[in-house]
């Protein structure tokens, strides 16, 4: 299975305008403020592979998620399911279809589940809403069968979700995504609201599954460890834009933009090796008025007036595509 570019995301632009009313902007004599949450992202998923988004809290990583499944309309850009272009396409049978094989976990278990439903209603509404099963018999064996595959027991099916752990929470909104019988699946940040022994359980289950049905993964993150563990293709986001993208191995092993080494010089060092750490300095940008140039140029130690001017483009870059200018001119060490 794996090889063919399930999804193909080309030059994604999601734009939010987030301006006070008309009256407020003539009284004040202020313009328009449009938040740049993603700005210029492409990338392809192959068939079976998990693909990795990672980058601080803000950096657009979940609108990239949210726009491929539709929860967001693209301000410009290209989404292609199996070859088929979805974005900003709500009518269609095909494209209907299509979506039916995409579903997402979120990142809270405690907001994503209905408190009022019982587990049996949450997971079986997928198979209902898809007509998957001809009849309230088969659609309870089915749920049945999802929750034990989940590690949970069917008689969990007539509990609510208050009287669950987190991470059984968690095990009960990865039983809901299966319900609906997906090829690809959406993971925002599935572990960040768990403890850690809990986060290894759940990533155990979610590449056991993997294995088991084949599926396709894109897993947001901002958790370095746990993107290792998972993921076998890895892009890094800053303010809207990829500034790297590899496979995990070349990523963790020889990073190439600066931002991408400092984030990895985050991680604890286990083996107290002593070496030179180069800790991220300074703050995020604003998405409402980001820097002209490279958008990490305010924060990176090998910024030069190129990079405060000319915004860099993904480019191969011993085994990884990086948009760095130090990169391309060999300024690093």
């Amino acid at each position: 299975m794996a090889g063919d570019p399930l999804v193909e995301v080309d030059g994604l632009v999601r734009y939010f305008d987030v301006s006070p009313p008309l009256l407020n902007r003539a009284v004040e004599g202020a313009g328009r403020r449009i938040v740049r949450a993603v700005d210029g992202v492409g990338f392809s998923i192959a068939r079976g592979e998990t693909f990795a988004l990672v980058g601080e809290s803000g950096c657009g990583k979940s609108t990239v998620a949210r726009t491929i499944v539709g929860l967001h309309a693209p301000t410009a850009g290209a989404i292609r399911y199996r070859g088929t272009e979805i974005a900003g396409r709500s009518a269609g049978a095909d494209v209907a279809a299509l979506r039916q094989r995409m579903q997402m976990i979120f990142q809270d278990p405690y907001a994503s589940l209905n408190p009022r439903w019982r587990v049996r209603d949450i997971v079986g509404e997928p198979i209902r809403h898809n007509s998957l099963l001809p009849d309230r018999a088969s659609v309870a064996a089915r749920v049945a069968e999802l929750l034990v595959r989940v590690g949970l027991s069917p008689v969990d099916g007539e509990k609510y979700p208050h009287e669950f752990s987190g991470g059984q929470r968690q095990r009960i909104s990865i039983a809901r995504a299966l319900a609906g019988e997906p090829e690809f699946v959406v993971c925002d940040e599935p572990t960040s609201a768990l403890d850690v022994s809990v986060q290894a359980q759940i990533l155990n289950l979610m590449k056991e599954l993997q294995r088991a049905l084949g599926l396709t993964y894109l897993f947001i993150s901002h958790d370095l460890a746990v993107v290792y563990h998972i993921s076998s293709r890895v892009a890094v986001m800053y303010l809207g834009r990829i500034c790297e993208l590899a496979d995990t191995e070349t990523l963790f092993g020889r990073p190439r933009h600066p931002y991408t080494r400092m984030l990895l010089d985050t991680i604890p060092d286990l083996e107290m090796g002593g070496r030179d750490r180069e800790p991220v300095a300074g703050e995020v940008p604003s998405p409402i008025n980001p820097p002209s140039g490279c958008a990490f140029h305010p924060r990176c130690p090998y910024a030069d007036a190129r990079c405060r001017t000319e915004r860099p483009e993904l480019k191969p870059a011993g085994g990884a595509s990086v948009a760095c200018h130090a990169v391309e001119e060999g300024r690093l060490g």
